[in-house]
């Protein structure tokens, strides 16, 4: 049985993100040493989107509240790529992947986007799911709140600005000036 027939049998010859069954297609999840645990089946909408940025329809994505549950890692990594591409830090907060499983999604992602390099108070590099700390208190325009020195900010999300980073306080979430955080 070669690996597009295991695929189609695992997913009941459906798109393993979005369930389509449309235009089927082999997906290699990089790094990979093309197993059948590291691709994945996708339709070509999906495909395509993982592939070029500009053809990004963020309403077909709600199909990832689904597949981000799924048990297969080559799944559950492109789900996560995915979120963190569409910066929704909900859904990334509620899922839940094995360390190997996040290294290799995270190996995937661009740490460094478009020469964009965001750095701390110290000059320390800071990566997308970091956890920082609040050096100064800070008013929070628009929430009503003042975001306290010593306050941890866990999983932040890196804009395209160097100098912000994006991170929830108190269940908001907000945009912190990398001047006033420290990589814990």
């Amino acid at each position: 049985m070669n690996i597009e027939q295991e695929l189609l049998n695992r997913s009941d010859s459906s798109c393993e993100l979005c369930k389509s069954t449309q235009d089927l297609t082999v997906f290699e999840v990089s790094p990979s040493d093309g197993s059948i645990e590291q691709v994945a089946l996708l339709c070509n909408k999906c495909k395509t989107q993982f592939e070029d940025d500009s053809f990004l329809d963020e309403n077909h994505w709600f199909c990832l509240s689904d597949s981000m549950w799924s048990t297969v890692p080559a799944v559950q990594v492109l789900s996560y790529r995915m979120l963190k591409k569409l910066g929704n830090q909900d859904l990334l907060d509620m899922m839940y992947l094995e360390d190997d499983v996040r290294a290799w999604a995270e190996a995937g992602i661009s740490k460094i986007e478009d020469g964009v390099v965001h750095k701390d108070c110290n000059g320390v590099v800071l990566n997308a799911g970091d956890t920082v700390t609040i050096i100064k208190d800070l008013d929070v325009k628009g929430a009503g709140f003042t975001a306290k020195r010593g306050t941890a900010v866990r999983n932040i999300s890196l804009t395209s600005n160097p100098e912000q980073i994006e991170g929830r306080v108190n269940g908001v979430k907000i945009v912190i000036l990398t001047q006033y955080l420290k990589k814990s």
